[in-house]
């Protein structure tokens, strides 16, 4: 079940919303979310809800081991064997069939490489249960007594299976003590709605053309198709998934939990570094705490430490060279900026620093976007000039009139610039002492408009899952 489906939009949220919100105490309401959370996991994944199920017990059994034994060796020892275990099914899951193929391809032998069902969300709530032991382990939080309360912390389906991933130590009290206000569930609405039309409105068509310029055969892409492929795709994955995170958010204000942003308006980055700052920012601070830092951070080791984590950022992606490759790009462009080239871009007019970095995001998502390196390597040549292919043709300009409305919105719309009119319209508001009811009316017919649109979109579409729920 996707946020963007008709029946999760107009019969599970309902459904979930009444029974929530007519159930008296917090404890109950709690069971209540729980129950729905795990139908809606199952909805998909039947079977391997026992999965997301045990790494939960794993990780609820070792964190009251290690708050017990706190100090201790047995406290490392019981540290040990969470991330082994919790680390070991995602990696059977995600990765033994891309071992065991290079093994194969290294070695020149023949071992079976049996390829399992993905789990959906496996490296979210993987990553997201691990917090939470590392954070007991480290007295940043108190263990959770109650292992319903904790499978409640992991599995809750607003934010399960894309994210953002959400430290257990942001939530724990919310967890018993919170209230949805009606202004909190306004914007909760609100939130949700721009994250559906991200999604439906925007991404969908994005995804759309870029496919229909990518997925083929490269030979006859002209020049400015291989740009406009790779610029719908980079709108894309970023109203895909901030689409996601803003529902995600906006379903936790519904039933009072404050969920961090995870995105930032990333294309308006004047350098790499920045655009991490601002992108997947709960995927950055995870990596940042729990492997940058305890490696040295920039203390010692600083090159190879950064050489780690990218890697294994690429390889969180998927399980696959495409990935690990641009994890990699990530690294020496970080590392670059870091040595020299930040303090160069400081000094140059920020348009500068913000052509470099969206040009280099863009040649990094040609790697994300094709498994077969190949690919890759061939759309940067017609993207650079460094192949035969025409610069323009009557496919590129026909493609282009048709989308170009939808591609300025999207353009316009990753940047802040709502946000200014927002803050203008509550300036304006003061100042006249308009009657809050004016401003209750607008968002309730943006909200109404947005929704009937959108709907009208999905009646009669495809299956349209989020692109981060194969991470």
């Amino acid at each position: 079940m996707v946020f963007s489906s008709l029946i999760f939009l107009f019969v599970f949220f309902p459904l979930c919303l009444l029974i929530y919100f007519i159930t008296p105490t917090i404890k109950a309401k709690n069971y209540i979310l729980l129950a729905f959370s795990l139908i809606f996991y199952a909805w998909g994944e039947p079977k391997l809800i026992v999965l997301m199920a045990f790494t939960s017990f794993v990780c609820y059994f070792f964190a009251l081991v290690i708050e017990h034994y706190k100090g201790s060796a047995k406290a490392k020892y019981a540290l040990i064997a969470t991330l082994v275990i919790t680390l070991s099914s995602l990696a059977l899951f995600k990765y033994s069939s891309f071992f065991l193929q290079n093994v194969n391809v290294l070695f020149k032998s023949n071992m079976p490489t049996e390829t399992f069902t993905l789990p959906l969300g496996i490296s979210f709530y993987t990553f997201q249960a691990l917090t939470y032991v590392i954070d007991v382990y480290r007295s940043e939080t108190k263990a959770q007594r109650s292992f319903p309360n904790l499978l409640l912390y992991v599995s809750m389906f607003p934010q399960l299976v894309a994210g953002p991933i959400v430290r257990y130590s942001d939530i724990d009290k919310q967890i018993m003590d919170r209230k949805t206000t009606i202004s909190g569930f306004s914007d909760g609405i609100t939130r949700f709605l721009i994250g559906l039309g991200k999604k439906v409105l925007l991404a969908n068509t994005l995804g759309t053309i870029s496919r229909s310029l990518l997925d083929g055969n490269l030979t006859g892409l002209s020049v400015a198709e291989s740009w406009v492929g790779i610029i719908c795709f980079t709108l894309q994955i970023y109203f895909d998934f901030s689409g996601y995170s803003d529902m995600a958010i906006g379903l936790g204000k519904m039933f009072g939990f404050t969920y961090l942003e995870n995105f930032n308006f990333p294309y308006i980055s004047r350098s790499v570094s920045e655009f991490w700052k601002r992108w997947h920012m709960s995927l950055s601070s995870f990596f940042r705490d729990y492997v940058y830092i305890p490696l040295g951070g920039n203390r010692k080791h600083q090159i190879l430490n950064l050489f780690i984590v990218w890697s294994l950022t690429g390889l969180w992606h998927g399980a696959n060279w495409n990935f690990i490759l641009w994890g990699i790009y990530y690294f020496i462009l970080i590392t670059i900026e870091k040595k020299f080239l930040g303090r160069f871009l400081e000094k140059l007019p920020s348009f500068i620093g913000w052509f470099y970095s969206i040009i280099a995001i863009m040649v990094g998502w040609v790697f994300f976007y094709f498994t077969d390196l190949s690919k890759s390597m061939n759309l940067l040549k017609i993207m650079f000039f460094a192949s035969k292919n025409a610069l323009f043709s009557d496919n590129a300009g026909q493609i282009i009139s048709n989308n170009a409305i939808v591609i300025c919105v999207a353009i316009i719309a990753c940047y802040p610039i709502f946000n200014r009119l927002e803050k203008l319209y509550g300036m304006i508001s003061i100042s006249n002492k308009a009657p809050q009811y004016a401003a209750f009316g607008l968002i309730l017919s943006f909200n109404i408009i947005l929704l009937i649109i959108c709907t009208a979109s999905l009646v009669g579409s495809s299956y349209n899952p989020f692109l981060y729920f194969r991470f």
